[in-house]
């Protein structure tokens, strides 16, 4: 009598193969499926997931993504993980066998549909999971390849959320929602991991639902709670150094989709030229994100940016004035991530503009600071003209 086989037959594997068709989570429970009469229905159960998450997942790094609290994965070329939960990278558990990086980080590489390897020996994309992926090779690292994922953890619905989840005190949410409903132009400014893409996927929530929002990214981070929004998303160059689509290319398109509100989801190159042009065009509203150190840096932020594309400090100074209105900066400390400042632009005594602060949140309710009159005029119902710099 023959013996029953003690593993499960590669017949699945095999016509997959045969048949030129890769590994995906359909055709891996498909084949788990097959294998039940052999592994029994929970050992099949517990195969398809480890299959599912060594072929088409994050391998050893899916535990860490999944936990609810971690916002970061970081993986330095010698194997040694370490996670952000919102005080601050700690080491996670054993670290990595350094020679399976390379493997993990080009597999991942592919997941996120970018290419990895020698002659490219970064990449920056998105998986399927919405995790962002960031991957750099050796020479340009010691050791091995160093990854960083982002895991997007929260999709606030609106200011009321932010205030449920400690991000704002009422007060502030009040100004936040009258600024939306009063069409200013905006940017959030802050550190990296501060919350920026969190608080303005929250205000992009509180757009009415009849309006068309265009979202240009390099990578996809953004995804308000809105019925119509239209994603752009860069291309970088491919290995022979052509096909390249940046940001500005993607602005300029995006004004011929009629968009009631164009949003940069990270304004950090020339786009900002196209940027400061539309939103003096019209395109009341408008919105993004900046990496500054507060309010008041805004002005010498963009100043950079524009000298990128040969604008000078007069031209960049000269579109803030009727581009941009107020400036939300969110920092992350003993509170979480949370807004600390709202910042109103201005036309100082020399001609330049200026971003003074116009109110300093506390969980209590927004404190007063030097433009609070300023911001009262852009909200609902002061009559202030949109698209005007407060003088």
């Amino acid at each position: 009598m023959s013996r029953a086989p003690t593993s499960p037959r590669p017949a699945g594997v095999e016509r997959a193969i045969r048949a030129g068709e890769g590994p995906s989570p359909a055709r891996i429970a498909r084949v788990a499926r097959e294998s039940t009469p052999y592994l029994g229905p929970a050992a099949g159960d517990r195969a398809a997931h480890d299959l599912t998450t060594g072929l088409v997942g994050l391998g050893p790094l899916a535990g860490l993504v999944e936990d609810p609290e971690v916002t970061d994965v970081l993986v330095n070329g010698d194997g040694s993980v370490w996670v952000e939960r919102g005080a601050g990278v700690e080491p996670a558990g054993p670290a990595l066998d350094p020679s399976a990086l390379r493997p993990l980080a080009v597999r991942l590489a592919g997941l996120a549909g970018r290419r990895l390897d020698d002659a490219q020996p970064w990449v920056d994309g998105l998986l399927p999971s919405g995790v962002r992926l960031h991957a750099v090779l050796p020479p340009l690292v010691e050791h091995g390849p160093h990854l960083s994922l982002r895991v997007p953890r929260r999709r606030l619905a609106g200011c009321a959320a932010l205030v449920e989840h400690g991000m704002c005190s009422p007060g502030t949410a009040t100004v936040l929602r009258g600024l939306v409903a009063a069409r200013r132009s905006l940017l959030v400014t802050g550190g990296t991991g501060a919350g920026k893409t969190t608080l303005l996927g929250a205000l992009l929530a509180e757009c009415p639902p009849e309006e068309r929002l265009v979202v240009v990214e390099d990578v996809r981070e953004l995804d308000p709670d809105h019925p119509h929004v239209v994603r752009l998303q860069g291309r970088a160059a491919n290995v022979e150094g052509v096909g390249e689509v940046p940001l500005s290319v993607l602005v300029r398109q995006a004004l011929r989709m009629r968009p009631d509100r164009l949003v940069v989801g990270e304004v950090r190159g020339g786009e900002v030229r196209d940027l400061l042009a539309a939103l003096n065009t019209g395109h009341e509203g408008g919105a993004g994100t900046l990496h500054a150190n507060g309010p008041g840096e805004v002005p010498a932020r963009l100043e950079a940016l524009g000298s990128l594309v040969g604008m000078p400090r007069a031209a960049v100074h000269a579109q803030l004035k009727g581009a941009l209105q107020a400036v939300v900066h969110v920092v992350r400390d003993g509170r979480g991530r949370h807004v600390d400042r709202i910042g109103v632009l201005r036309v100082g005594p020399d001609g330049l503009v200026e971003v003074p602060v116009a109110l300093t949140d506390r969980p209590d309710g927004p404190v007063p600071g030097e433009a609070w009159a300023a911001l009262g005029t852009l909200l609902p119902g002061a009559g202030a003209p949109a698209g005007t710099v407060p003088s």
